[in-house]
């Protein structure tokens, strides 16, 4: 059995996509249709995308003169009505509830529209702090967002805890100076944890849900409790 970590802190950033709202199905579907109709590699696609703002997907695989923006209002209109299968990563509403308004903020790839419906579809509340795709001019890995939601908390990087599940974000992280716990089994490319990644603190099942197989990568946040102060125990 792992250890518990205990993790003192001011502030927590989170991630939304496989972090706190299990959104595989529908993202799955929707990067399986653009491949599809645009004669690209799905597998690809999907990891590119992970983490990542839709444009900067769509900019790496789209066909030479494809209207990008057109392409990316498709995509994210598609994903605005598509809540099937949306639910919360076990434990992540009350982890959110069990955190101060004040000391958490959301930062995510999404638009602001789509982190509000995933977020009310999953049932978890949301913080008023919010960092969303157009709130930075570079997006995940850069980073920025991160950098954007301390500013948003009034903390210094070192202050934070960052709660993140793709390579994209937990770069994005890293590279912003904050402590970073990784939210389900991300072992970085092929499979292998990055040098960067290897001895962070983990959230994730011990166990396969065998209800929910599409479930990204066992992800869990029922061992992860706040304690007054802000202080982290998993």
């Amino acid at each position: 059995m792992p250890a518990e970590v205990s993790l003192t802190c001011r502030g927590v950033l989170c991630d939304m996509d496989g972090t706190l709202v299990d959104s595989t199905a529908v993202v799955e579907s929707v990067w399986a249709g653009f491949s599809a109709r645009h004669g690209v590699d799905f597998d690809a696609v999907l990891a590119n995308s992970h983490g990542r703002p839709t444009r900067e997907t769509v900019q790496d695989f789209a066909p030479s003169g494809a209207d990008v923006e057109s392409i990316v209002a498709e995509l994210e209109a598609e994903e605005l009505v598509r809540i099937d299968g949306i639910v919360e990563v076990p434990g992540a509403a009350a982890f959110v509830a069990g955190i101060p308004g004040d000391l958490i903020a959301i930062v995510t790839s999404a638009p602001g529209d789509l982190l509000r419906v995933r977020m009310e579809a999953a049932a978890i509340g949301l913080p008023k702090a919010q960092v969303v795709a157009a709130d930075v001019a570079r997006g995940k890995p850069a980073p920025d967002p991160y950098l954007r939601g301390a500013q948003l908390l009034g903390l210094a990087p070192e202050e934070i805890v960052v709660f993140e599940d793709s390579g994209a974000g937990i770069c994005s992280a890293l590279g912003a100076g904050m402590r970073t716990v990784v939210v389900g089994a991300y072992r970085g490319p092929d499979n292998r944890r990055a040098a960067a990644h290897r001895g962070l603190p983990r959230a994730r099942s011990r166990r396969h849900d065998r209800r929910r197989p599409r479930s990204p990568a066992h992800a869990h946040l029922l061992g992860v409790r706040a304690r007054r102060g802000c202080e982290m125990e998993r």
